[in-house]
């Protein structure tokens, strides 16, 4: 994946450098789960179907805890 980042531009209030550190803190979150999915065998494309379809994102990463790891 792609390293991105989210740096404030020089004259951005303080509002929007919070609000860019809090893009980069859930981007990080993010990746953090895209790599346990993957580590437990389920694609990101498989966990936007399973918060679409009414999973939150703690029954979802217990989910994905609860599941074996997949060695594959």
């Amino acid at each position: 994946m792609a390293a991105m980042r989210f740096v404030p531009e020089p004259g951005l209030d303080r509002v929007d450098t919070q609000a860019c550190h809090q893009q980069e803190v859930l981007r990080r979150a993010v990746e953090k789960v895209v790599v346990l999915g993957k580590q437990k065998g389920v694609s990101a494309e498989q966990m936007v179907e399973l918060l679409e379809s009414g999973l939150t994102v703690k029954e979802l990463l217990e989910y994905l805890i609860s599941r074996e790891t997949c060695l594959a």
